[in-house]
């Protein structure tokens, strides 16, 4: 497959599926993929990023020698909503390496307190900061007030989000 080509092909689940299944376990298919997400235009970066999500999703231990360029990416100013959002999405469910926890906190709560941040950012980093809460307790009551504050003038998906964090968050 050319994959850059057929990322510019078209945006669509279908095409995004086509690539990820492409790219199935293989680390190295994987490789090149991330190389344009990391370093192409900004159109292709901005397509590539989805299928990037869904194969580490699928498969986590693809980031873990992109871990350092991916924080690099997101702390950049300026990136396209589908870089964050399918960036923090991947991290939610797969298990951080310690020591990028820190920047990764920084990351997320940057996004979470932004006034302009697109929601599905939000919500994702919120999901990413209620699972460090469990390392890292000292974060808790700054993620509850952040919510908080911001729960009366959410959207639905906000609110539905938030309400499953913050019961997280009351079990810790």
């Amino acid at each position: 497959m050319k994959l850059r080509q057929e990322i510019l092909k078209e945006h669509s689940k279908a095409q995004c599926a086509k690539i990820v299944k492409w790219v199935g376990s293989n680390q190295q298919r994987f490789d090149e993929l991330f190389g344009l997400f990391l370093n192409d235009e900004y159109r292709v970066v901005q397509r590539a990023a989805w299928p990037v999500s869904y194969c580490v999703i699928a498969h986590p231990a693809f980031i873990s020698k992109h871990w350092k360029e991916l924080i690099s990416k997101l702390k950049k100013p300026d990136q396209h909503d589908a870089v964050k959002r399918n960036s923090i999405r991947l991290m939610q469910d797969i298990d951080i390496p310690k020591k990028y926890h820190g920047a990764i906190m920084d990351i997320c709560f940057s996004f979470l307190e932004s006034p302009t941040e697109a929601l599905a950012v939000k919500v994702f980093s919120m999901t990413v900061l209620g699972n460090l809460a469990k390392y890292y307790p000292e974060i808790k009551t700054e993620l509850q007030l952040i919510i908080e504050d911001q729960l009366p003038y959410q959207t639905a998906g906000y609110k539905s989000r938030a309400n499953k964090v913050l019961k997280q968050l009351a079990k810790l």
